[in-house]
């Protein structure tokens, strides 16, 4: 069987040195694709970056926790703080989006603004997935899917790691939570990778860890995602502390992909 390999950037837009390592390791080395904040603060940057680098896929990294909305803060009260951030206590959020009808009107009214957003670019839209991978709490995945598909949506992320010996109760539960993913994915016709790899190593793609990866890359479609930056800023300081931006910076610019392996991106298949 054909093993095939998507290679993901996150948090493009975030800041000017992830844009910069998006676009560098797209056009020099194994990016295929980058997943794009509409909300983040350095968004037209990237937006600009992209529409220079053709090769570039790049899909919708839906912000509903930890990072700022589209919509303003008065539209989704029950949602966010007076600055129009979404907090990063998952469990609450969780919580609220899956018990407060009012809560759910309000995080599918961001959800279509995110898109719209997104749509206005006039880049393709290649894939969605969610930031802390919120997609997999079934209300934001079944709306990120419903609202995505008005907007051409055809591929969704679902992080399932391969089993692993002697794995946590809470990667199982974590395989279950994705197990539902998946059915809302395919019960709407997308395009769904059959496993992610580096999930475990999230924040520590340097270049030892893809060598490993790429040197047991199972059959199938697998996608990998990162965290690149060509330099580490007070943003990225604050919200990712232990991240290797620039180690996985440079193991997306330095590591080949061993024959057999077709390099690939959701909008290719």
């Amino acid at each position: 069987m054909t093993r095939r390999l998507i290679t993901v950037a996150d948090d493009f837009g975030l800041t000017e040195g992830v844009n910069e390592a998006v676009e560098a390791a797209a056009t020099r080395g194994i990016l295929t694709s980058a997943s794009l904040m509409v909300g983040a603060p350095a968004f037209a940057d990237a937006v600009a970056r992209a529409r220079r680098c053709p090769k570039l896929h790049v899909g919708l990294h839906l912000v509903v926790i930890e990072g700022a909305a589209v919509l303003a803060p008065a539209r989704i009260a029950a949602l966010v703080d007076g600055e129009g951030h979404f907090p990063p206590d998952q469990l609450r959020l969780g919580l609220r989006y899956a018990f407060r009808p009012g809560a759910r009107r309000q995080l599918a009214a961001e959800i279509r603004a995110q898109f719209e957003a997104f749509a206005a670019t006039g880049l393709t839209l290649d894939h969605a997935n969610a930031h802390k991978h919120m997609h997999l709490h079934p209300v934001v995945g079944r709306m990120m899917i419903e609202i995505g598909r008005e907007f051409g949506l055809r591929a969704v992320r679902v992080p399932a790691e391969p089993k692993q010996a002697g794995e946590t109760m809470g990667a199982g539960m974590l395989r279950r939570w994705c197990a539902v993913l998946r059915r809302q994915a395919r019960r709407a016709g997308m395009i769904t990778n059959d496993q992610v790899l580096g999930l475990a190593a999230t924040g520590h793609m340097t270049q030892p860890v893809l060598r490993d990866l790429l040197g047991r890359l199972p059959s199938g479609l697998t996608e990998m995602y990162f965290h690149p930056a060509t330099r580490r800023d007070a943003v990225l300081a604050r919200l990712m502390p232990t991240y290797e931006h620039v180690g996985e910076f440079a193991a997306l610019l330095t590591t080949p992909v061993p024959r057999g392996i077709e390099l690939t991106a959701y909008g290719a298949l």
